[in-house]
């Protein structure tokens, strides 16, 4: 059996393995490494949990153990497609490399530019980084990548599938062509191998076990039921993942509970909450700090239930994880064996549940045909979905309370003011009109408004005139004086234009200009 001593790694990075207490490495540890410490082109597949950013890091510090960093050109870079998985691998470099005097800095969102480029200008043998703050540190003059011998790319899939593949073809292209590049992954279809030949020369092809499979150490079972009603859906499915929480009692030491949706993970988690669990969730739209406090509280064992999105599916390293829950079937079947990868761990026994309802039978599907094995059928637990009620579940916009504008709940408020059908919706000081009444009251009223006064009615301008009047009004306003707009309406406005032959009964020095419309 290989030992790590048996793979000529720097003394003081063994020094470094063996404080950790391990002796053996896994199988892609112990295939990869060589490779790399070669300086070919490694492309590594292995199922989650398998250790694979040991296989980078240990020969990385080893190679780099010669030489020195220059001020903002590192040595080596490391892409990760999310903040967690690449503050993980800090953590590795620096439990391998603390008998070393390598230095690295770690480039993610949600952290100051400011501490980052202090780290940059003192030179770095290590950047961790992704993609996006990466290019945003060159982009403003900070960073050069010119000098970068050895480059890593952890998760490969995942970064090409999220839609990392300008990012990442442009850093390639910033980097020298002699660097070694290491591509490591779960899983590895053959569409997205082909791009990955773009970017490696020849390189050493290392695949443990079955590609796309999950680990032998994770017991799985699927949990299918028909909601009573498609509203209750999301009631229902809250309900029986709280019964399998409660079934496996002391069993459940801890747990991660997966979902698709960002606003589903803040709402299962509440939900758990308000069931008397110790939940809480992580996702994307969370600030850096508190994703990691949350993290750093599930490690340590404060946290029992971690209410995910598929950022933490993919290689975050959460040690003893004894549950994984899939709340929601991943909609992509990779995301599948990333899921459940997070329990069973180092050779630790561990559980994966899966909640489904008939609309989800088309992801089913392609799981099992990627997994290639049926994945075992569980039932409901007894008197999970009893005592629910009727309510139906709430709208899902409208979860978190009302978001409306200020403008539209006035809106709101407005239509609950109004009155509703067979009620009197009249004013009190309303009083019905007596149309026997309206030819006195119009011989009191006097004579008409005169035609530019505001207060007149505008659709009387649309009746018929004779043409003389038209021609005296105009002429009066002529005469009148008044110019621009004042407290009146400009002349220009209310001349009215129509074509019409000169008859002997008009003067013939009347201009005759536009048509009436």
């Amino acid at each position: 059996m290989i030992k790590f001593s048996d793979l000529a790694l720097d003394p003081r990075v063994l020094q470094a393995v063996i404080d950790t207490g391990y002796e053996t490495p896994t199988p892609i540890q112990a295939q990869a490494i060589p490779f790399a410490l070669e300086g070919r082109d490694v492309l590594g597949i292995a199922q989650t949990g398998t250790g694979k950013t040991a296989s980078f890091v240990l020969p990385m510090i080893t190679r780099l153990g010669r030489g020195r960093a220059r001020a903002r050109m590192p040595r080596s870079l490391v892409l990760c497609p999310t903040r967690e998985l690449a503050a993980q691998v800090a953590e590795n470099f620096d439990t391998y490399a603390k008998h070393t005097k390598l230095t690295k800095a770690l480039l993610i969102g949600g952290v100051s530019f400011g501490e980052q480029d202090k780290l940059i200008d003192r030179g770095v043998d290590v950047l961790i980084a992704t993609p996006g703050r990466l290019l945003d540190h060159f982009e403003r003059g900070k960073l050069l990548l010119t000098g970068v011998e050895i480059m890593v790319v952890d998760e490969a899939d995942r970064m090409l599938d999220m839609g990392f593949i300008p990012d990442i073809e442009r850093i390639f292209q910033l980097t020298p062509f002699t660097r070694q590049t290491l591509f490591f992954s779960a899983t590895m279809a053959p569409e997205i191998e082909r791009i990955t030949n773009t970017f490696l020369t020849n390189p050493a092809k290392v695949q443990v076990e079955r590609q796309n499979s999950a680990s032998t150490t994770i017991e799985q079972a699927l949990i299918q039921f028909t909601p009573s009603r498609k509203d209750r859906t999301f009631t229902e499915k809250r309900a029986v993942l709280r019964a399998l929480i409660k079934g496996e009692a002391e069993g459940c030491t801890n747990a991660i509970i997966f979902c698709n949706r960002k606003m589903d993970v803040d709402v299962v988690a509440k939900s758990l909450k308000s069931h008397g669990f110790n939940a809480a969730p992580i996702h994307g739209d969370l600030e850096q700090s508190q994703r990691m406090k949350t993290l750093d509280s599930f490690r340590d064992g404060s946290l029992h239930l971690l209410v995910a999105s598929d950022v933490a599916a993919r290689g975050l390293d959460i040690p003893a994880v004894s549950h994984v829950f899939n709340f929601d079937v991943p909609s992509h079947p990779e995301d599948y064996v990333h899921r459940i990868g997070r329990t069973g761990r180092a050779g630790r026994l561990g559980k994966a549940y899966t909640i489904a309802v008939p609309n989800d039978d088309k992801y089913l599907s392609a799981i099992e045909s990627l997994v290639k094995l049926p994945i075992p059928r569980g039932v409901v637990p007894e008197g999970a979905l009893e005592g629910l009620g009727d309510a139906p579940d709430r709208p899902r916009e409208d979860r978190g309370g009302d978001k409306r504008g200020g403008r539209d709940r006035e809106r709101g408020r407005d239509r609950d003011r109004r009155p509703k059908r067979g009620e009197n919706a009249a004013p009190a000081s309303m009083v019905p009109l007596d149309l026997a009444a309206v030819p006195e009251a119009v011989a009191e009223a006097g004579p008409a408004p005169r035609r530019d006064d505001r207060s007149m009615d505008r659709r009387d301008d649309r009746q018929p005139e004779r043409r003389d009047d038209r021609r005296d009004r105009r002429d009066d306003r002529r005469d009148s004086g008044v110019v621009g707009m004042g407290d009146h309406v400009p002349d220009f406005i209310l001349r009215s234009f129509k074509i019409a032959s000169v008859t002997a009964d008009e003067p013939e020095d009347e201009p005759v200009t536009g048509t009436e419309g």
